[in-house]
């Protein structure tokens, strides 16, 4: 019997060694996590991973939920059918069928397992056949066709579909296999995006938010939940810090020279954000800085933050440009949240004429114009947190259960 089912293929995951079944099992709890509700039965395959559903169909909206998973390289719609000619060859005219607006076709035909006794070469004669037969007005063409009909055969089945069916997925590695990271997260287009890349990488990410609040409402807040809701398929982040970070910007606009306080921020804000990366079990600080983007974001700048991280920071966007930023927003699905123009902190006391290039001394001597210890220890002790149930790699730090409590509205859950 022929039924449908997503043909998950991978790529980077499949030139790993000895470990390579590592990336498979993280990548198919990932698959799992995400399809959940959903009845999909997800299981490894020689190569291949995949998806299947109770009643032989695939429902709508699964190819492209499957293909925003980081580790996924393409997801394939698929017919599996058993290793019997008739089935496979109809399979394939129904998969070149659903095809529309094309002339020229080929047939890719691949064995994973050797004990079938038609060759991959003979595979493709037979299937061509029966396509030119059904599809007279077509023509054969084997380098560049409209259409690629593919034809697997794998662990006792073939998987017949059109590369018009497949997407192209995320990418990467799964998260969960490399280790966790600090985002420092804004409503904005940079940080989001800067995060989704280090979670296709393999991390398992932990933002925390700035938020203006108490000078400033909290919409910047409700914005970065939903963009932590947005990067939900991916499965890469499990909890979202929120510091209440006004008050203290207030003080350093008192206190500190003004052209140096958006570095005298960016300082506070990397320390408290290495309190929670200790706290996490966290190995690096990641940011969506990109150079040259703005004042504080000059190399000089850029050093004068460096100088208080005792922990590497991670700057995925440092080559990219704004045009590049906004279109890949776009594809992760976080473009119209972060277009949203609200108050936040970013914005709070910002000084007329930001210093574009810090002298180290000059930002150390400002650093000790205000007690900046005591506002870490106020913000670690006023931190919030919301968790969410969107990846399976993350786990809480008991620490933190101890020394703090959640304080984020219960709505912020729903």
């Amino acid at each position: 019997m022929t039924t449908r089912v997503c043909i998950v293929h991978y790529h980077e995951i499949g030139l790993k060694g000895k470990n390579r079944s590592t990336f498979e099992r993280q990548l198919i709890t990932n698959l799992k996590r995400a399809l959940k509700g959903r009845s999909a039965h997800v299981e490894r395959l020689s190569g291949y991973v995949r998806v299947s559903f109770p009643d032989g169909e695939v429902p709508d909206g699964v190819v492209d939920l499957v293909s925003r998973v980081p580790g996924v390289a393409r997801v394939s719609l698929a017919y599996r059918c058993a290793r019997e000619p008739e089935e496979y060859e109809a399979a394939a005219v129904k998969a070149m069928g659903a095809c529309e607006g094309f002339e020229t076709f080929k047939v890719h035909a691949r064995r994973s397992n050797t004990d079938y006794p038609i060759h991959s070469i003979e595979l493709n004669r037979q299937v061509g056949s029966v396509l030119c037969d059904a599809f007279p007005d077509k023509h054969v063409q084997m380098h560049h066709p409209d259409v690629t009909v593919n034809v697997h055969v794998v662990q006792g089945d073939v998987y017949v579909y059109a590369d018009a069916t497949s997407v192209r997925g995320a990418g990467g590695l799964p998260v969960g296999t490399a280790g966790k990271v600090v985002t420092l997260l804004s409503s904005g287009f940079d940080s989001p995006v800067a995060t989704w890349m280090v979670g296709r990488r393999g991390a398992t990410c932990v933002p925390v938010h700035f938020s203006g609040r108490p000078m400033t409402s909290d919409d910047s807040e409700w914005l970065t939940i939903d963009i932590v809701r947005a990067l939900g398929p991916a499965g890469m982040v499990g909890r979202l810090y929120v510091v209440p970070f006004g008050a203290c910007q207030r003080e350093i606009s008192l206190k500190a020279p003004q052209a140096l306080r958006v570095i005298m921020y960016r300082r506070l804000m990397f320390e408290v954000a290495q309190r929670v990366a200790e706290i996490e079990g966290a190995k690096a600080l990641v940011t969506g800085e990109s150079l040259g983007q703005v004042a504080s974001q000059t190399l000089d700048n850029i050093a004068a933050t460096d100088d208080v991280a005792q922990i590497p920071v991670l700057r995925p966007l440092i080559g990219s440009d704004k045009v590049e930023i906004q279109e890949r927003a776009r594809q992760i699905g976080t473009y119209d949240i972060s277009a949203q123009d609200v108050s936040d902190c970013c914005t709070l006391f910002m000084p007329r004429r930001p210093e574009t290039h810090a002298r180290l001394r000059a930002v150390r001597e400002a650093w000790e114009t205000f007690d900046h210890a005591a506002m870490v220890e106020q913000l670690v002790r006023d931190i919030e947190y919301i968790d969410f149930d969107a990846c399976p790699s993350y786990r809480p730090p008991k620490e933190l259960k101890a020394r703090h409590r959640d304080l984020a509205p219960a709505e912020w859950n729903a």
